[in-house]
């Protein structure tokens, strides 16, 4: 029986997973992949797809989470539990590591948790209330589930506690800051995985000179690296902030909650459901958040959607390169970075001041180098790989 990594993605509708063999090196491809979609969606059957390293189907189908005495997300868990029980032959797994969103200013590694540290991370719900619950049942159910086999939370927030103090703070009363109210980051295990990718594409210089990695998916933000590490970021306090995203509004005048307050009556409840719901791509287009569907479309609100987006992405690309004072280049990655190439275009066509100049046909093949041998700034395209960070930092802890 051959020693396993077990990693645990819980978000807030959807839990992925994915197995990878431990050995003296782990593998960048795991044994198997999996995710459970539509967790929690009215009307909508839950469902599970779990595939092999060579992408067989090892599972397709729709799970019924109306447990009693169990929340959706609960019921998802412990189902995920008796599947991987049933399908574990040949691996026994050695360590579980956790993808967890917030570890405030105490983590800035990833650590083994003990009960002393769970009860830490709760303490972090007010800083990522729709996020850090789900997490923590992941840890809860597979903590139950595999009794004595160690866990590790690997933090979204830790990678961005190397930024300068002046990029984390906000110009509020020093007595609301030493409670925490401070500019975080998220996406770190994403960058953390840039940063290990990146030398080996544009050389060992360039890499470790200043660069901006644009993570573009349904969550977007951006992080400005020196030296591999980062130095600021898009989203602050909360995952709302920065780019325009697919139902979050990304970057707005806190005037706006102010007017909406007073003058349309609303609660907190109801603005939490706008901000993160209700916005970005899908409430300036009415008709979508999938960026795939708006770029089919012939509708105006869908192209003025997509416009939008690009544009916050070239404002974004002037504040970083400005923290960085210049730039040498710039990385797309998510599943809009990864695979939208019309987008990755649009963006780049409004950044002439910084000289740069894509290889058309590079980018439609969504080649790792799409800039051409004219641009003064290397652009390229690095499918993320946050599981893998979380499976090789966990192996590495449980020694």
């Amino acid at each position: 029986m051959s020693d396993a990594i077990l990693t645990l993605n819980a978000g807030s509708s959807s839990i992925k997973f994915a197995l990878f063999a431990r050995g003296t090196e782990i593998p960048r491809q795991p044994e198997l992949v999996g995710q459970i979609d539509g967790i929690g969606a009215a009307g909508q059957a839950a469902h599970l797809k779990v595939k092999d390293a060579a992408g067989q189907a090892l599972d397709d189908s729709d799970l019924q989470l109306d447990v009693p005495g169990l929340t959706p997300h609960q019921a998802a868990l412990r189902l995920l539990v008796d599947w991987l029980h049933g399908h574990e032959a040949g691996w026994r797994i050695a360590g579980v590591g956790h993808r967890v969103v917030h570890g405030a200013q105490k983590f800035s590694q990833p650590v083994v948790l003990d009960a002393a540290m769970v009860d830490a991370l709760r303490g972090f719900i007010p800083l990522a209330p729709l996020h850090q619950p789900h997490n923590l049942a992941g840890i809860d159910a597979l903590g139950a589930a595999l009794p004595g086999v160690p866990q590790v939370a690997c933090f979204d927030t830790a990678f961005h506690r190397s930024q300068p103090e002046l990029a984390q703070l906000f110009a509020l009363p020093r007595a609301i800051t030493a409670e925490g109210v401070r500019r975080y980051g998220f996406h770190g295990l994403s960058y953390e995985y840039i940063a290990e990718a990146l030398p080996g594409l544009v050389g060992n210089e360039r890499a470790r000179g200043r660069v901006i990695v644009a993570h573009l998916g349904n969550g977007a933000s951006m992080c400005a690296m020196k030296d591999l590490k980062s130095q600021a970021s898009t989203m602050g306090f909360t995952a709302v902030d920065g780019l325009m995203m697919g139902t979050r509004t990304g970057n707005l005048d806190p005037g706006v909650l102010l007017y909406l307050m007073d003058y349309r009556g609303m609660g907190s409840q109801e603005l939490t459901q706008l901000l993160y719901k209700e916005s970005g791509l899908l409430g300036v287009s009415g008709i979508s958040q999938d960026m795939r569907i708006l770029l089919e479309s012939p509708a105006p609100e869908a192209r003025e959607a997509v416009d939008l987006f690009c544009y916050r992405i070239q404002r974004e690309i002037g504040s970083l390169t400005a923290a960085l004072g210049g730039v040498d280049a710039l990385v797309f990655t998510g599943g809009i970075g990864e695979r939208g190439a019309a987008v990755r275009e649009k963006v780049c066509a409004g950044l002439d001041w910084l000289e740069v100049r894509l290889d058309g046909a590079a980018n439609a093949s969504h080649a790792s180098q799409i800039s051409s041998a004219g641009s003064r700034i290397a652009v390229c395209v690095i499918p993320t790989n946050e599981e893998w960070i979380i499976a090789r930092h966990t192996a590495r802890l449980v020694d």
